[in-house]
């Protein structure tokens, strides 16, 4: 791309700033008790401006505006509730580039793959507009002149937090499941890269009457209060282990339902029969290296059988060479910027750690050499050789570019090893025996586990975890069943 080129797309992505960066809730924009808090370009370290930062004040007010709102949604009908999710998904649609180059400036990650978020984020929204109508009760035989029936109802104000890697698309489609069962939401995007949130609101303000969907920007201070009020039943988190059990016991008191999709340390496993350039290409895509490796199912940990370890090993080398960090608004780049310094250095004492604990650097492990990316958060992809399951970056999330590979000759010491965390989230499998297949798929301890394949999400699957991965399915018609409860009728006629 020219000089002028550049320069245009960035005159260009300027423009897509949103104007407010106040609190959005029952409606209109507030200004915050709370005061303000700053945001930056994790590729460039310049400052994208100021965002409103709530506190209980700004929560109580936005819960109360939710909870007036959900005495008329709660009663409104299925299809009007469904004609307006359709309406917010045509105008992403709309927006897609914008969107995406929005979410590329704060969180880091490449607008070519962001652009697939926003197609995401509306295909979730389309599918859970679709389903309004099936969230049916049932009927009970209890004999003559009587009629025994249940109904599924909303909760009513739900907060949802969701995480940094997917700024827009986890704000969009999560509340897509709340608001399509008659509940209203509280909106708390991550507060590395709240702007894409800021902009929705823009941008769909009016498509939903007043307090149906509120935005809060802000921190910890914001979260605690969120779960702490009383007027918010519903409590979910896309986020860590320790933020989960955090919100665990703040809403253990009051006893909320309290969703969880929390974090992962992704196995997968390369039998000897594997189609080996299909897994080696499996094992690279599984790291999710386009994305820093800031996913949650990113398959971190590979297992491969001593006889194809040497060929895995100088096959994945070569195949992350097609990931370079760059800059991530421009539309070449393969592979982003970690979302914020904090996280940036968090990785890089991990690769230290992997280095000190013997285990054999075979790519990356440093910041990319160029002028254009010396002020930014980027990591080469990273990946280790000969690690075993007591080394740190075996056994602990590390949210980064890094990836461990494990040699493993005895199936059953494998499994063990395997199953050896605190994590459940997902596991991939890569054979072409049948049996061995559905063997090993029943033998790992994951909510989600793909065999020939890796990394990937197919919607409606229920997507969530097991251990302390979560305790929550999403993306799926289980989702919308999570936001409704169920009521029992008994009438005598």
């Amino acid at each position: 791309m020219s000089n002028a080129q550049n320069a245009s797309a960035a005159e260009r992505q300027a423009t897509y700033l949103p104007k407010h960066r106040d609190l959005y809730f029952g409606g209109a924009w507030h200004a915050p008790h709370g005061g303000y808090a700053e945001t930056f370009n994790p590729a460039t370290g310049a400052s994208l401006g100021l965002y409103a930062d709530a506190d209980a004040t700004d929560v109580d007010a936005a819960a109360r505006a939710a909870h007036a709102a959900y005495l008329s949604w709660r009663l409104t009908a299925p299809e009007e509730r469904a004609k307006a999710l359709r309406e917010i998904s045509r105008i992403m649609r709309a927006n897609r580039e914008e969107l995406a180059s929005l979410d590329a400036m704060n969180c880091g990650n490449p607008v070519r793959a962001l652009m697939h978020d926003v197609d995401i984020a509306t295909q979730l929204i389309d599918y859970f507009a679709g389903l309004v109508h099936e969230l049916r009760g049932s009927t009970i035989p209890m004999g003559q002149d009587v009629v025994n029936m249940t109904v599924r109802e909303p909760f009513g104000v739900c907060a949802r937090i969701v995480a940094y890697n997917h700024p827009l698309m986890f704000t969009a489609s999560r509340m897509a499941p709340a608001v399509a069962a008659g509940n209203t939401v509280i909106m708390k995007p991550p507060v590395q890269a709240p702007l894409s949130a800021l902009r929705l609101m823009e941008l769909i303000d009016g498509v939903l009457p007043p307090g149906v969907m509120n935005v809060l920007t802000g921190g910890q201070v914001c979260g605690e209060a969120l779960v702490a009020h009383d007027l918010i039943p519903k409590v979910t988190l896309i986020g860590s282990i320790p933020t989960g059990k955090a919100i665990a016991r703040g809403a253990a008191d009051k006893l909320k339902h309290v969703s969880l999709e929390l974090g992962g340390k992704n196995a997968l496993i390369l039998y000897p029969d594997a189609d080996l350039p299909r897994a080696i290409a499996g094992a690279v895509a599984g790291m999710c290296f386009t994305w820093c490796g800031q996913a949650c199912s990113s398959t971190s940990r590979l297992f491969v059988h001593a006889s194809i370890y040497d060929q895995v090993v100088a096959g994945v080398a070569e195949g992350v060479k097609a990931f370079r960090p760059g800059i991530p608004t421009d539309m070449d780049t393969t592979m982003g910027a970690i979302v914020s310094k904090a996280q940036y250095d968090k990785i890089m004492s991990y690769v230290e750690s992997g280095q000190h604990e013997g285990a054999r650097l075979v790519a990356g492990g440093k910041h990319p050499d160029g002028e254009h990316l010396a002020n930014g958060h980027f990591i080469e992809p990273t990946v280790f050789a000969d690690v075993t399951m007591k080394m740190r970056i075996a056994k602990e999330e590390i949210f980064g570019p890094v990836l461990s590979i494990i040699k493993w000759s005895d199936e059953d010491t494998m499994f063990e090893e395997v199953n050896n965390v605190e994590y459940g989230l997902a596991a991939g499998i890569y054979t072409t025996n049948l049996a061995t297949a559905h063997r090993a798929a029943a033998r790992v301890e994951a909510g989600y586990v793909w065999v020939n394949n890796a990394a990937r999400h197919f919607f409606p699957a229920p997507f969530g975890g097991t251990k302390q991965s979560g305790n929550n399915r999403e993306e799926s018609f289980e989702e919308l069943l999570s936001y409704t409860q169920l009521k029992n009728i008994h009438i005598n006629l």
